[in-house]
């Protein structure tokens, strides 16, 4: 997806072990993907949480030389790594975020998207509460401290069905961790063990960094408390249905990771395999959007046995292309971004693969740099089906009318990308591709919503 939707955030947590803080830093690195915009660590070593917060990446944090200090007798920490759904880019909304209240130190770091927030935030704002953060996640941490529960846990028990929409929750008290998954499960949450340490991520690529093995998802609904003496677990919220996250495997996750018990690389390569099936083209060339798309352009090349190459580069180097005012810069932005290699383009029909249209705005430029490098034709594939509706759950998905497919029909958006083609991977074909296709979430394409938004 070149037009850079928000990727969601990443939350990694790790009970009990040595180099605690160093090695959740080493694993926030894996998830750097999910959030670039802050990053954050909150540790606990049995008296204090303390916590340690820099706007940027993870490389920040680790370069501030605040994270021995954190780290100093901590047998328990959580990260995150941020990107924004809600809430403005301050370093106030940067997580984890850490209060104190009447069961002690107190913090959270949360992925994922709470549909009546505001609705909570106005009550409570109108009951005297004062809000250090325009963060949806806040909003839990208020909740929990005003419930008539007489410890955490039950406050918890208490306070979470209150809330709509999509968390994955790292709680950190000086002595406990608390995990919890919404009942539906849109955000992916996996449990690894390493000895006698117990580690979360938001996804299994931040396990290998540490040789963490990979050892379940956490359930949706799933509520799991921590301590010295072990793991206990029980259910919290319970649905008629899950509602996994689809676009976890179309773009979100690493292709090395496994979200909601499967292989994103696998998936991915179906989607591209089923792709080809549904919608063929006669090409010389397959080359993939780099890098979201290489898998699926990979999966599409092997069913149709035309010639994976390499036409696009990609600098990785180069900040997101949305944030530019003029169409001018977008432009002189997406050659920065992205450079053609006119030997393999020069005078070939080429079947350009990407994972997903939104706005099409930046596709637009790409495939007038692939004409102007030489291509013959142009055939545009997407591995998925056209992006219909917005997200509520957590994916930074503009409103509906400023989604492309929303308002033009496939052959409207092919003559405005000035293609000679353009198919799209069918609903039923994408569903197709998963272990349970009713299992999961994609109202983006098909405007049904799990639950009313």
């Amino acid at each position: 997806m070149i037009e850079d939707l928000g990727e969601e955030c990443g939350i990694m947590g790790i009970f009990n072990g040595d180099n605690i803080v160093r090695n959740l830093a080493t694993g926030l690195y894996a998830l750097q993907h999910r959030g670039q915009e802050s990053t954050g660590i909150a540790a606990a070593n049995g008296e204090k949480v303390r916590v340690s917060k820099t706007m940027g990446l993870v490389a920040s944090l680790m370069n501030s030389g605040k994270l021995d200090e954190i780290g100093e007798n901590c047998f328990a920490a959580v990260g995150h790594v941020r990107y924004s759904t809600t809430g403005s880019r301050t370093l106030a909304n940067a997580q984890p975020l850490l209060v104190t209240c009447k069961w002690g130190y107190l913090a959270v770091a949360h992925n994922g998207n709470i549909t009546n927030a505001g609705k909570l935030r106005a009550e409570m704002e109108a009951n005297g509460h004062i809000f250090q953060s325009t963060s949806d996640s806040e909003v839990f941490l208020h909740e929990i401290s005003r419930t008539k529960a007489d410890n955490l846990a039950d406050a918890i028990r208490l306070a979470i069905p209150k809330f709509r929409g999509s968390y994955c929750l790292l709680f950190l008290t000086t002595d406990t961790m608390y995990v919890v998954r919404d009942g539906y499960g849109f955000r992916p949450l996996c449990l690894g063990k390493k000895g006698d340490s117990l580690v979360l991520a938001s996804e299994s690529c931040a396990f290998d960094l540490l040789g963490v093995k990979y050892e379940r998802d956490v359930q949706p609904g799933e509520f799991l408390t921590i301590t010295k003496n072990g793991m206990k677990t029980e259910q919290l919220i319970k649905k008629e249905r899950r509602a996994f996250c689809i676009f976890e495997f179309i773009y979100f996750a690493r292709p090395d990771s496994i979200i909601f018990e499967q292989s994103a690389d696998k998936i991915r390569r179906k989607m591209g395999k089923k792709l080809a099936e549904e919608s063929p083209v006669e090409a010389d060339i397959v080359i993939p959007v780099p890098d979201s798309s290489s898998t699926a352009a990979l999966g599409y090349a092997q069913a149709s046995g035309i010639r994976f190459e390499i036409g696009l580069l990609r600098n990785h180097y180069v900040g997101r292309t949305f944030i530019d005012p003029t169409q001018d810069v977008r432009e002189q932005k997406v050659k920065l971004k992205f450079n053609t290699i006119n030997g393999v383009l020069k005078d070939k029909k080429v079947c350009l693969v990407d994972d997903s249209i939104v706005r099409g705005t930046t596709l637009k430029i790409l495939c007038k740099m692939l004409r102007e490098s030489g291509a013959k034709e142009v055939h545009i594939r997407i591995a998925s089906p056209p992006v219909m509706q917005p997200c509520y759950f957590g994916m930074d998905f503009p409103s509906a009318k400023e989604l492309v497919a929303n308002s033009l029909a496939p052959n409207e958006v092919a003559k405005m990308l000035g293609v000679d083609s353009l198919g799209y991977l069918s609903v039923h074909g994408m569903r197709e591709c998963t272990n349970a296709p009713n299992d999961y979430c994609g109202a983006c394409f098909d405007g049904i919503y799990p639950e009313e938004v």
